[in-house]
């Protein structure tokens, strides 16, 4: 589909053709063979620091989410379906072109970077703390309905492209879980849509809450929350 009519579509609110979750092919499966070249990961990055920070933290409010520490094979996924068209960003697309970042191998590079960057010890949270009804209806919602593919502790499963989200903003959680939910995120782990389309708003907000403040292992994050990337210092 055209690029300019699918943003028309989108900005009216308008449903779009669905895109299958992991068809066979296209750069993703070339990024991923390739064997990643740090220091051009690095110059790379520099297009995505703008937004996303030279830490990689993104912004607490959901603006831009927590990118460092993410399997490279999620990044590599959900930067190919951008570039592609298969998944809606329009902040993002000009920035995610080849012309702007490279091809596959600029991808591979990239993302390896990005792993490797340490998290940020203070992501943002949501505001029910343990021991409040909404924690424990949210870790409950968790254990029944997210635990199968995102893992006892949020850290996701590399190989079949299910994002760690511990550590990640949960207003920016808060953002995707809706538009999955709704309909309105065309590249969604179909089984995901599934499984949470009849979470109410309540539902969906002490779930993305508790996945907010599940801990991240101490050795993947920064020793601060002060902490400066000295690539970019």
């Amino acid at each position: 589909m055209n690029r300019i009519l699918m943003i028309v579509l989108v900005s009216l609110g308008l449903s779009l053709p669905a895109h299958a979750w992991l068809e066979d092919g296209g750069e993703r499966d070339e990024a991923l063979t390739l064997e990643p070249d740090l220091e051009n990961g690095i110059d790379v990055y520099e297009v995505c620091a703008g937004c996303h920070l030279p830490e990689g933290w993104g912004r607490d409010d959901g603006t831009f989410p927590q990118l460092s520490g993410q399997h490279r094979e999620v990044l590599i996924k959900q930067l190919a379906d951008i570039r592609e068209g298969n998944r809606d960003n329009p902040t993002m697309y000009p920035f995610a072109l080849p012309r702007a970042i490279g091809g596959a191998q600029s991808l591979a590079d990239v993302v390896a970077y990005i792993q490797k960057i340490p998290m940020n010890p203070n992501n943002g949270k949501g505001e029910w703390e343990e021991g409040t009804e909404e924690f424990e209806l949210g870790k409950k919602l968790y254990a029944d309905n997210c635990v199968q593919c995102h893992g006892d502790n949020g850290e996701g499963d590399a190989e079949k492209f299910y994002p760690r989200i511990q550590g990640q903003h949960y207003a920016y959680m808060l953002r995707q879980f809706e538009w999955i939910r709704d309909g309105k995120r065309r590249n969604a782990n179909p089984e995901m849509v599934e499984q949470i389309k009849a979470f109410s708003d309540k539902d969906m907000q002490a779930v993305i809450n508790y996945a907010s403040r599940v801990p991240v292992p101490a050795e993947d994050l920064a020793p601060s929350a002060d902490w400066v990337n000295p690539d970019f210092d």
